[in-house]
């Protein structure tokens, strides 16, 4: 057991704080909405940064263990991670907009929706792109 925890550590730790991440984007989308009235793309848009900065500190530091050490390698660092989080972002907001006022969807079914699909692109982006082993 001890063996197959230490071989997918990384996948166990990036699902782990994959589903923390998606908490803080649900409570600060649902808050936005709920609490604050805010209209749901711009919601979408506020909770996909408080995501994003969790995210970043937590990959950097707990799921793939980066040692990139300095500010400008680690500006570069963060820069990459953002950039790919906008582009996983637009995808988030497209299919937003697409499965609320197109569709019909209900906002939490389409926000879970496109929670699983981000989960699964921002994992590839990190591992092949912004954490890679070089």
């Amino acid at each position: 057991m001890k063996e197959l925890l230490l071989k997918y550590k990384e996948v166990i730790s990036y699902l782990f704080f994959g589903v923390l991440t998606t908490v803080v984007n649900f409570i600060v989308y649902f808050a936005c909405t709920d609490l604050f009235h805010i209209n749901y793309l711009a919601a979408t848009a506020i909770s996909w940064v408080a995501a994003v900065l969790f995210a970043y500190v937590t990959n950097r530091k707990w799921v793939f263990d980066s040692k990139v050490t300095g500010v400008m390698p680690v500006l570069r660092e963060m820069a990459v991670f953002v950039g790919c989080r906008v582009f996983s972002g637009v995808m988030d907001m497209g299919i937003m907009f697409v499965s609320v006022d197109m569709i019909g969807i209900s906002d939490g079914i389409a926000k879970l929706f496109t929670q699983v699909m981000v989960v699964v692109l921002n994992y590839v982006f990190s591992k092949v792109i912004i954490f890679r082993n070089k």
